[in-house]
Parts: C-alpha cells; sequence; structure tokens
C-alpha cells in the first residue's frame, strides 16, 4: 500500500538578475500547477505575486556580486504553502510600510505580501544571509 506524502517541496537556486526573478515567478506557477493549483486560480494568482514580489526584492536588495537567490516552494498537508526566497544579504531585513503616497515610486511591494499571505516574515540564513517567507492559505491538501 502507497503512503500519501504530505509535504511536497520545490527548491531552485536563481541568478540575482532580473531575469532570474521573473524566472522564479514562472517556476512557481509552474510547479502550483504539477501541484493541482492551475494558472489562474486564486492560490497561484496570490504566489506568482508574492514570489515576484520577494524575488524582485532579493534582486534589487539582496544582491552580492557573484551570489545568486533560492526560491523554495513547500506544500503542507496543513493548508498552508511557504514561499521562502533567501539571499546572501542579512543587514538588510525587510519593513513593511504601512503608509504610502500615491506619488511613492518604491515601497508598497511589502503591502502587497502583507495583503496576499496569512503571515510573512524574515529570519537569518548563515552565514550571513537572510530568508524571507510567506505562508499562503490553500484551502485544501494537495
Amino acid at each position: 500500500m502507497k503512503s500519501e506524502i504530505s509535504t511536497r517541496q520545490f527548491t531552485q537556486l536563481l541568478s540575482a538578475t532580473p531575469r532570474g526573478a521573473r524566472l522564479a515567478r514562472l517556476l512557481a506557477a509552474r510547479q502550483l500547477d504539477e501541484w493541482g493549483w492551475p494558472h489562474g486560480c486564486a492560490v497561484s494568482e496570490s504566489t506568482a505575486l508574492v514570489v515576484a514580489e520577494l524575488a524582485a526584492n532579493a534582486v534589487t536588495h539582496g544582491h552580492v556580486q557573484g551570489r545568486g537567490f533560492r526560491l523554495t516552494l513547500t506544500a503542507e498537508a496543513s493548508d498552508t504553502l511557504r514561499i521562502e526566497v533567501a539571499d546572501p544579504r542579512g543587514d538588510r531585513r525587510p519593513l513593511v510600510r504601512r503608509t504610502g503616497s500615491p506619488t511613492d515610486e518604491a515601497g508598497r511591494g511589502l503591502l502587497l505580501v502583507d495583503a496576499l499571505t496569512a503571515r510573512w516574515g524574515s529570519e537569518p540564513w548563515p552565514p550571513s544571509g537572510k530568508v524571507v517567507w510567506a505562508e499562503i492559505p490553500t484551502g485544501q491538501a494537495h
């Protein structure tokens, strides 16, 4: 008798470039489709937006010459999809701005992450980096 796997995981190292950030979003959407959340569903759309923002932040604020970033997706039986983006700049931890003006050209991305996720945060990634993580409720286990 086969036992059902309760957790699925996908991990990919990517270049810390705009192309790497775009690829992270595309790979996340493809992986979710393989796990049963098709393109266009709420979980897939939210995940794509959160991955895009976290990957863009890793490229913009977490870049160290010659080092990339890591994307990890974990689908847990507890009806949660965990997104992790790790980069080598642990000295630059994310902060969400609670207010913004219509003329701000930057700084709204983490507000989007905050709105689309059940919770998010960051933690150290030894030896000197950080992991920014976010959790999206899936509504059903896959």
